[in-house]
């Protein structure tokens, strides 16, 4: 992947000025954005909703829906004293929500509605219980997020523990935010995740894979958070988001297809609290699963006047999945062809299956990253690897041209969920000003474990998947030189079988010093992050990384290879630094990427651990005490929304 060649960059600019015969007129039903009204009229470069076929409200009066049902239905609540007025620009598209008087019922020309059925007494003490620097936000936006997936309704990694706790973060501070994910039931005990969404009963038909394809749409409002499933049967099956134990799935196209016509259409069709979220829209469209939002926004919406003031970032959690499926399928995803060369990809000879191959092939990502509006990634060092040969994977030249609206925002954590002083999965509680609950910690997990309990020695801990990306080869070639020292050593994680089959068998060699749980267990995790002294991540890249977060906010030391999110979160402890007085360093950082580099910083961490235990509570204090807040986060994307309006579409 590291070699592979960029075919061509395509200007986003292309001259599309055909509209469909039939675009103006519908049955219901059909694909578009306009697909479930009767009929639509043109006003100042936007396509105007009249009516919607078989009458009747549910639009809160946005769209000549039923007034007065809303009214009555709310008039206790809007008697108390807060509404969501709505927000139109000059040619009557919605554009937002803001807070109003009850004395005042019509703003701007339409009535004032009650948004997700939360009335105004509930909203003011949820309020009240929240920082008021929270809300504090110059200007408020609608936020789209699309995703594969969203915890805690779907997840198998980071994608999902960002998606499930930006939006709730960006909500408190005051934005309209909706999540759009794909419904997954694959038979266990997880679909009891969904039961809370309720079936909207709004079924659209989108035009893609050569056919009318049908999802219908799920709705629960949580924490001040729109999330809305797309339904369909491709997305009910066993197995996690992108396949089972087989490997991926063979049409996961097609699926991801699907939810990204599907979110376009969400904020123009779903009266989610009453009214849809209008073209005004911000998109955070996330890997390639979500890479065709911005490339149907430019292809499919802009040129008939819809989403003209709507904007996209793509969000680059993982550069090494990109979406590249064989150039035939490009028929199949809904596009006009004369924007191919947007998404057209061809590989190198050597990466050919054949000297007749002419290697042609589509490229998700590659799409997003020439159309989106900007582009973030989820730490400032891995927006700089990415623009380079080794961290590009194909894609540096491109990125390397959008540099000027290319950044980087650390991910945060939920520090709700992790926190030493109230988390119920471990043996004892502590803070960083009493860290005495940490040691009982340690000596549960020995017990657990079987290992002998010795709260003297020093415990390394490592969690996360058994492949290569996350140097595990490294740490197998350094076992037998680190269990000759005394120490215990604790991993937990599942993946790649010959590490698997690894761990059991190190087990069996190091008795006393090794335990190896192959699966994933959530309170285990819990406890191993709080038991352990020091957390080994060897990656040989990381966007961002949360495990070191976690640690850090545990008092335990992170040792990590100096890349991506790792090097921008953990600060280098250095003894001998002038002025350094114990105020500095969070863990310890190795490059280069050698079993002998990462061996030295553990050594290191094992000489500091025992012979200098005032340094040691400092690094445990100082990483205790950092912000990884997802409030801080926000602050931050506020920040890159912003730009992103001061621009007009980049395509």
């Amino acid at each position: 992947m590291e070699s592979l060649a960029i075919n061509q960059v395509v200007s986003c600019k292309l001259p599309i000025n055909l509209i469909p015969q039939d675009f103006m007129f519908r049955p219901r039903r059909e694909v578009g954005f306009g697909s479930l009204w009767r009929g639509s009229i043109r006003s100042n470069g936007f396509l105007r909703v009249l009516k919607k076929e078989g009458g009747g409200g549910g639009y809160g009066g946005v769209f000549g829906g039923s007034k007065d049902e809303d009214r009555d239905s709310n008039a206790e609540e809007n008697e108390k004293g807060i509404f969501l007025g709505m927000e139109r620009d000059g040619s009557g598209s919605v554009i937002g929500l803001n807070l109003g008087s009850h004395h005042s019922e019509i703003s701007g020309g339409t009535e004032v509605i009650n948004s997700h059925e939360v009335t105004a007494i509930d909203m003011e003490e949820e309020y009240e219980e929240i920082e008021e620097d929270i809300f504090k936000t110059k200007v408020t936006y609608n936020v789209v997020f699309v995703t594969a997936e969203a915890a805690p309704y779907s997840k198998t990694g980071g994608l999902g523990d960002v998606c499930g706790s930006l939006p709730i973060a960006l909500a408190r501070r005051g934005h309209r935010v909706m999540v759009v994910s794909p419904r997954y039931l694959n038979g266990t005990h997880s679909e009891k995740n969904f039961s809370g969404a309720c079936d909207l009963n709004q079924c659209i038909m989108v035009f893609c894979f050569g056919g009318a394809q049908e999802v219908a749409f799920f709705h629960e409002y949580r924490d001040g958070v729109d999330w809305v499933f797309v339904d369909h049967p491709s997305y009910h099956r066993p197995g996690n988001p992108y396949g089972d134990s087989h490997g991926c799935f063979g049409d996961n196209q097609f699926r991801f297809t699907l939810l990204c016509h599907a979110a376009c259409e969400a904020p123009l069709v779903l009266p989610l609290g009453g009214c849809t979220y209008g073209e005004k829209c911000l998109f955070l469209v996330n890997d390639w699963h979500a890479g065709l939002v911005p490339v149907l926004l430019a292809s499919k919406y802009r040129p008939f006047g819809v989403y003209r003031e709507a904007r996209s970032i793509l969000v680059i959690h993982n550069l090494a999945h990109q979406g590249v499926e064989p150039a035939a399928s490009y028929k199949n995803l809904g596009l006009a062809p004369e924007w191919y060369g947007a998404l057209g990809w061809v590989f190198p000879p050597w990466a050919r299956t054949h000297a007749l191959d002419p290697g042609e092939a589509v490229n998700i990502l590659k799409g997003a990253v020439v159309t989106a509006d900007r582009l973030l990634t989820v730490s400032e060092g891995y927006s700089w690897e990415i623009t380079t040969v080794d961290g590009g994977y194909g894609l540096h030249d491109l990125l390397s041209n959008r540099k000027s609206v290319l950044n980087g925002i650390t991910n945060g954590i939920d520090v709700v969920e992790w926190d030493p002083s109230l988390d119920e999965h471990i043996a004892s509680h502590y803070t960083a000003d009493d860290l005495s609950g940490k040691v009982q910690c340690k000596i549960s997990l020995q017990k657990e474990l079987g290992l002998p309990v010795r709260p003297e020695v020093p415990l390394i801990g490592f969690i996360g998947r058994l492949d290569y990306q996350k140097g595990i080869d490294l740490i197998r070639l350094a076992t037998p030189e680190l269990m000759q020292d005394d120490v215990q050593f604790v991993m937990l994680g599942s993946g790649d079988p010959q590490y698997e089959d690894w761990m059991r068998t190190a087990e069996s060699d190091y008795t006393d010093k090794f335990r190896g749980w192959v699966g994933f267990n959530v309170p285990i995790s819990h406890r191993i992050t709080a038991g352990c002294d020091i957390l080994l991540m060897p990656s040989r890249f990381e966007p961002c990384g949360l495990n070191q977060l976690y640690a850090m906010r545990y008092g335990t030391i992170p040792v990590v290879h100096a890349t991506g999110g790792l090097r921008d979160t953990v600060q280098n402890f250095n003894p001998y630094a002038e002025q350094v007085s114990g105020e500095e360093g969070t863990g310890w950082l190795f490059s280069p990427l050698t079993k002998e580099s990462m061996v030295g910083a553990v050594k290191t961490a094992i000489l500091t651990y025992r012979e200098h235990k005032e340094s040691w509570e400092g690094l445990m204090r100082r990483g205790m005490k950092r912000d990884f807040t997802w409030e801080s986060a926000a602050k931050q994307y506020e920040q890159v929304f912003e730009w992103a309006f001061i621009d007009p579409p980049y395509c």
